[in-house]
């Protein structure tokens, strides 16, 4: 009988950790399983990212970040054309198939813009930049931690919300309860409309010393419509 005792208050005490980790806990815990050398501040690296999309043609896109210099480039390639946005310190320069001159109207179709390319810096930025970039001024850490089976498994869930100048979605991210690896997010622009996508990521590779998953596959909250697959081909340090 005091051997079923011991192990019911054990399983008691386990469970309690769980529900009892604050939001903040669980997000330094992530932290420290993906960034265990604080490297993201100062991340200098390249990779490429091809994208799958059942109703479009591959794109291949390859990143280039030097956090501690300001400096991005984005080079993506599609179909016939090759769209190139640098910014450097606030500088921005665009080409197009290698030419700075590129006629306003082709400007316009292909959304080849200064605004663009700082709207893709921000993207790529966060995203593989998660879960550190929830420590960016303007984010919301909800304190309260939730355990939730999805696809199968189970997770202590971290919800954020934003300042209103920084961003109006909710985000969940969804955590491994013994590694803290983040293996899924989710946002929603309207959650009451279970709008929004969710993103399974999976194959964790380290580059400059940080976890970063290598797959990601886009779905729809609403039907679990599956959207596209980001693939992380090459990564590597600059």
């Amino acid at each position: 009988m005091k051997y079923v005792l011991l192990s019911v208050f054990l399983l008691h005490g386990v469970l309690n950790y769980a529900q009892e980790i604050t939001g903040t806990q669980l997000l330094e815990r992530a932290i420290a399983y993906h960034d265990p050398e604080n490297n993201w501040s100062s991340f200098k690296g390249k990779m490429l990212i091809e994208m799958e999309n059942p109703k479009s043609s591959p794109r291949s896109t390859v990143i280039e970040m030097k956090l501690p210099h300001n400096y991005f480039k984005s080079t993506v390639k599609k179909d016939n054309y090759t769209i190139e946005s640098e910014l450097d310190n606030g500088e921005c320069t665009l080409k197009l198939n290698g030419s700075t001159s590129i006629f306003p109207k082709i400007k316009d179709s292909l959304n080849i813009s200064c605004d663009r390319a700082k709207m893709m810096k921000n993207y790529y930025t966060y995203l593989y930049g998660l879960p550190m970039k929830l420590k960016d001024p303007g984010t919301i850490i909800d304190n309260n931690v939730v355990k939730k089976t999805f696809k199968g498994k189970e997770y202590l869930v971290l919800k954020a919300t934003y300042e209103k100048e920084v961003g109006n979605d909710t985000w969940y991210f969804y955590f491994d309860p013994k590694t803290y690896a983040m293996e899924v997010y989710q946002f929603f622009h309207d959650e009451s409309k279970n709008d929004g996508e969710y993103i399974l990521l999976s194959e964790m590779i380290t580059v400059n010393g940080i976890k970063i998953p290598k797959v990601r596959a886009w779905y729809y909250n609403k039907g679990d419509v599956y959207l596209a697959t980001d693939n992380l081909r090459k990564a590597n340090s600059l």
